[in-house]
């Protein structure tokens, strides 16, 4: 019974990533990336909670920093707190902040969306993970100055019998 309801989990974070997949693809225009201006709320409702936008910040010698500018109000319980505002720092131990860098560095110079699975065991969460999907926006269409992120949780809580997506 477990099993089923990790894989119905999975299967209902697949279909969610591939609808946010199809919203930031509708906003492309050719070849061009879309833009933060290009993003309506309405679009993509039901997945707000989870939603983040990732500002990619250059420096002069071309070092790229991100801070998020907005994360939904769901990402308050994954990280226990608000996280809309800082750096990847301020939210993450050094191995994870790694993963970040790493993984968004890709958004940003391959110009091309990302997903994964990041484990919460760096937050003493083990038996949880995210489901991520991280998708370039430009301003100019081409050089990534944001990133849109859209989060699944799945797995359970200590103790929790029911397995899956839970609500943030």
């Amino acid at each position: 019974m477990k099993m089923n309801a990790q894989l119905s989990a999975s299967a209902t974070a697949a279909r969610a990533h591939q609808e946010m997949f199809a919203y930031w693809a509708s906003l492309r225009r050719g070849a061009s990336l879309p833009s933060r201006v290009d993003l309506h709320p309405s679009g993509i409702k039901r997945m707000l909670p989870t939603v983040s936008l990732i500002d990619v910040r250059r420096d002069l010698d071309g070092a790229i920093d991100y801070r998020l500018r907005l994360a939904g109000t769901g990402l308050y319980s994954v990280y226990g707190r608000e996280i809309t505002g800082r750096t990847l720092e301020d939210v993450y131990n050094t191995a994870a902040v790694d993963y970040w860098r790493n993984e968004l560095g890709k958004v940003v110079t391959e110009r091309r969306p990302g997903v994964g699975v990041h484990s919460l065991a760096w937050k003493g969460s083990p038996h949880m993970s995210i489901l991520w999907l991280r998708l370039p926006l430009a301003s100019n269409g081409k050089d990534v100055d944001m990133i849109l992120g859209y989060d699944a949780v799945v797995g359970s809580q200590v103790g929790d019998q029911h397995s899956g997506i839970r609500a943030a």
